[in-house]
């Protein structure tokens, strides 16, 4: 695809510069022939003068011709150079003069403003060749704004072009960046697959011995070890409820169902109720999680649920990525209209690359050595939506290797 992107535009561009090519020739093929008329009608006028002022036998003996300003004026050379080169379809701005190189003057010009342009880049034209007395004096004509014509010449076929080439080049990316980002979403859904099927096997299979266990009939009639299987049992569908309800709520979410229930909501006793659940977690790999609630008006409008589930996520994920002695602050603070909530680790840390994708749904930021850092990569797509459904905002400040910031401000008022 690429090499075949690369010919067609090579080819158009080198039909853009044939077509350039022939147009720039046609035109001085036009300026030549128009000039050479121009000097005919100049020796023409000459002689028509020599002869009405009995001139004419002296210029054929001596072969001189006449001085410029007995037989022509500035303005009617200019006139007729734009008659001639009017008729050749060749309607843009000149410049003009009579330059004799002996002394390097100018007989005759249009104006002084454009000598040098005339003498290097203008198409000169010898007057008078017959004049062996007299060195060569040359029609000297300059087009300031010869690029400008030319390409106004090709204006249609530019335009037809560059749109033709825009569309390929557009259709090519738009292919291409389609091929990665399916590519992209085929791995991230195979991890998801992967990491679902461990996630879950691990509860089915703590049930699955817990109830070989009840089975048992040695087991039946110790009331200590009965409770201890029940609970487990109670603790691992709990664990499984609430896997299952986190891919329904990212399906929910994806087809743009997701309900709110707004209400006054204190943040600070959420924070309070989130934290005395995750605490046990943290203290197990002997962290330390520490509040600054600094805001003096943390009631906002919101749905408590997912605003608890919006905090829970974003401290399990510190707990889960601060491999050890996870150091967490959460710290709250008015800011105009709302409240920002910041969650601050001293954990793995966020790569720069990795940090435009944490959000993305099904992304994963690969974890190194700790291999026991398991999820499906919904929660922060999760966060994100929740954040954007209380038209509320969330941005990530994070080095590797020296802790992640997470802030989120939440509005005072949901405005629809």
């Amino acid at each position: 695809m690429t090499l075949s992107l690369i010919g067609l535009v090579s080819i158009q561009i080198y039909w853009i510069k044939n077509a350039s090519a022939v147009k720039e020739a046609n035109f001085r093929r036009s300026v030549n022939e128009s000039m050479v008329k121009v000097v005919q009608k100049l020796e023409r006028m000459e002689k028509n003068k020599a002869m009405q002022t009995n001139q004419y036998e002296s210029m054929l003996n001596f072969n001189r011709h006449l001085e410029y300003d007995a037989f022509v004026t500035t303005g009617g050379l200019d006139s007729l150079i734009s008659l001639v080169l009017n008729m050749r379809g060749i309607d843009t701005r000149y410049e003009f003069g009579i330059y004799k190189p002996e002394g390097s003057q100018f007989l005759l010009e249009k104006s002084t403003n454009y000598q040098n342009e005339l003498i290097q880049k203008g198409y000169a034209f010898p007057l008078f060749p017959n004049d062996i007395y007299t060195s060569p004096e040359y029609l000297c004509i300059y087009f300031p704004l010869e690029r400008q014509f030319l390409l106004t010449e090709l204006w249609g076929m530019l335009l037809i072009s560059i749109i033709l080439i825009i569309i390929i080049v557009y259709s090519f990316s738009y292919t291409i960046t389609t091929i990665f980002r399916q590519k992209r979403l085929s791995e991230m859904k195979n991890d998801f697959i992967n990491n679902m099927t461990h996630e879950f096997k691990t509860p089915i299979s703590t049930i699955s011995l817990a109830c070989e266990a009840l089975e048992d009939k040695d087991l039946r009639g110790s009331g200590e070890f009965l409770d201890s299987y029940l609970s487990m049992i109670r603790e691992e569908n709990r664990r499984l409820a609430g896997m299952a309800e986190k891919i329904l709520q990212t399906a929910v979410i994806d087809k743009g169902q997701l309900k709110m229930n707004k209400e006054q909501i204190d943040v600070h006793k959420i924070i309070g109720d989130v934290v005395k659940n995750i605490r046990i977690q943290v203290e197990i790999k002997d962290g330390e999680i520490r509040r600054r609630l600094m805001a003096t008006h943390p009631v906002i409008e919101g749905d408590k649920v997912h605003v608890t589930n919006l905090i829970y996520n974003l401290l399990d994920n510190a707990n889960k990525y601060s491999p050890k002695k996870p150091l967490i602050t959460i710290t709250t603070e008015n800011a105009s209209n709302g409240l920002v909530i910041t969650i601050e680790d001293n954990g793995i840390g966020i790569g720069k690359n990795d940090q435009k994708k944490i959000f993305d749904k099904l992304y994963r930021v690969p974890t190194g050595n700790i291999q026991e850092v398991r999820g499906f990569g919904l929660g922060l797509s999760y966060v994100k939506a929740i954040v954007e459904e209380h038209h509320g905002k969330i941005s990530v400040d994070s080095e590797v290797n020296r802790g992640s910031k997470f802030k989120v401000f939440l509005p005072n008022i949901i405005r629809e």
